[in-house]
């Protein structure tokens, strides 16, 4: 695999001239820039005993944007060249239209960087990669003969950006990403069920495809499988819930860190717009959105305006202290970016998006918070979920979920749905756990069509009277 390095500057653009044409893109505008990337990934799924998808993709283009209060305008390219660049300049100019606007002040500098920039997808050659999965495979349906079917993958990517900003600032960044996952069907019975685990983050392949690392996912993923073979249709009603450490966050990240994005409360469409400093949370819950944790999946030196990323407290002891911002969105609300203005590529502009988003853990034991559960549900295991960013209301699907009673954890449930809305459901936290953790670096983000990788993690959390949409009669 090829190491040469991303440099626009060097074999496409002058860089003096790409800033005279960013600048009459943004004469009289208040914001902009010049975003400029380079992305190669593959994916390699061996499914089923054979080489199901092998693919190698590599993209290059630039995007530039001028901003002028709530109007951006956006263009981009997969040519890099300076005539390419000049007529998006045309486009992104049509939004500053008689100019007026005042710069605002460029995103201050860092070296700060949080993973390292090696291709991670040069750690082994295709062959050894495809020799890994297919002992995956053979460990994996050697666990137990109720294996029916695995499928193993392996992803990894490289993105190399550039941004360059109208006042001569020049900010660059790579960012590498890796990930290995591993899903089992069951049978028995005629009965088959599924589980899977895995995960990943920014750094290199190396780590995963050693059987120290992989074992103990392809032995989670079974037992995960297992676990469902033997689940209960779930109860239907209203429950204490309590939600299990890491992963099980991705319901603050959905039902919660949305409402947090600064766009949304900017425009009032957020269930939390207006509550700055007020208690929105139960007391003891503080929230965070974190990118700067070295080498998680949501983590990012820079965002995709410049901006360095930061370790954001959102909700503090249960009052609402902060909105996650991209640069726009920040000077229109009177406050400072926050390191989270983010774009699935350079074909997108930027928006306020969240990078690693947890809540701190508290001090009690876990084990206490299960005991104290007298008739509820206990789920550790979180599959796809659909919020509503005015109100907050959620629904998600549990994966791996049990029955409490009297504080003891009896069979595990399938089919089993959370049902509530974020404000109420962060109201009605009623413990929380000291185990704070974060997820194995699987989650991805949608946004208004643009999808970003992010971390989610949070402590045990009982929250009270949920709805649980089950199918036991």
């Amino acid at each position: 695999m090829s190491q040469d390095h991303f440099a626009p500057f060097e074999q496409q653009l002058d860089e003096a001239r790409a800033l005279q044409v960013l600048r009459e893109a943004t004469a009289g505008a208040e914001d902009g820039e010049l975003f400029l990337e380079r992305r190669r990934s593959e994916a390699l799924v061996f499914d089923d005993g054979r080489i199901k998808t092998a693919s190698y993709d590599a993209s290059e283009g630039f995007g530039l944007r001028a901003v002028k209060g709530e109007v951006a305008g956006y263009a981009h390219s997969t040519e890099i060249s300076e005539s390419a660049l000049k007529r998006a300049a045309e486009t992104a100019r049509l939004a500053v239209g008689d100019g007026g606007g005042v710069m605002a002040p460029p995103p201050a500098g860092t070296n700060r960087r949080l993973y390292g920039d090696a291709d991670p997808m040069a750690d082994a050659t295709f062959g050894a990669k495809i020799d890994i999965l297919r002992e995956i495979d053979a460990f994996t349906r050697g666990l137990d003969p109720r294996v029916v079917q695995v499928s193993a993958s392996m992803a990894a990517s490289l993105q190399e950006v550039f941004i360059l900003r109208p006042e001569g600032g020049l900010v660059s960044d790579i960012r590498p990403m890796a990930r290995l996952n591993v899903s089992v069907i069951v049978e028995e019975n005629g009965r088959r069920e599924s589980g899977g685990h895995g995960g990943g983050g920014r750094f290199g392949l190396s780590g995963l495809i050693e059987p120290a690392h992989w074992q103990p996912v392809a032995r989670e993923a079974l037992r995960i499988a297992l676990v469902n073979l033997v689940a209960e249709p779930a109860p239907a009603g209203q429950f204490d819930v309590v939600l299990g450490p890491g992963w099980p966050g991705v319901l603050l990240h959905e039902a919660v860190g949305h409402g947090l994005e600064g766009d949304f409360n900017r425009k009032k469409s957020s269930a939390f717009a207006g509550l700055m400093g007020q208690q929105v949370a139960a007391k003891g819950v503080t929230v965070l959105d974190d990118g700067t944790i070295p080498d998680r999946r949501g983590s990012i030196s820079v965002d995709d305006e410049g901006t360095p990323s930061g370790r954001n407290v959102l909700i503090e002891d249960g009052i609402l202290v902060g909105y996650m911002q991209d640069r726009q969105n920040a000077r229109l609300m009177g406050v400072a970016p926050t390191g989270n203005g983010r774009r699935e590529s350079f074909a997108h502009a930027p928006m306020p998006r969240m990078t690693n988003t947890y809540m701190l853990g508290g001090d009690t034991d876990p084990a206490a918070i299960l005991a104290d559960l007298k008739d509820g549900i206990y789920a550790v295991g979180f599959g796809g979920g659909q919020v509503d960013i005015t109100n907050g209301k959620f629904v998600f699907s549990c994966t791996e979920a049990y029955r409490v009673k009297n504080g003891i954890i009896g069979a595990p449930v399938k089919g089993a749905t959370l049902i509530g809305d974020g404000p109420t459901a962060m109201r009605q936290i009623r413990a929380i756990g000291n185990d704070m953790a974060l997820d194995p670096g699987i989650g991805n983000c949608g946004k208004a069509g643009q999808w970003v990788p992010v971390g989610v993690g949070q402590p045990t959390l009982m929250i009270g009277g949920l709805t649980v949409g089950g199918s036991a009669a």
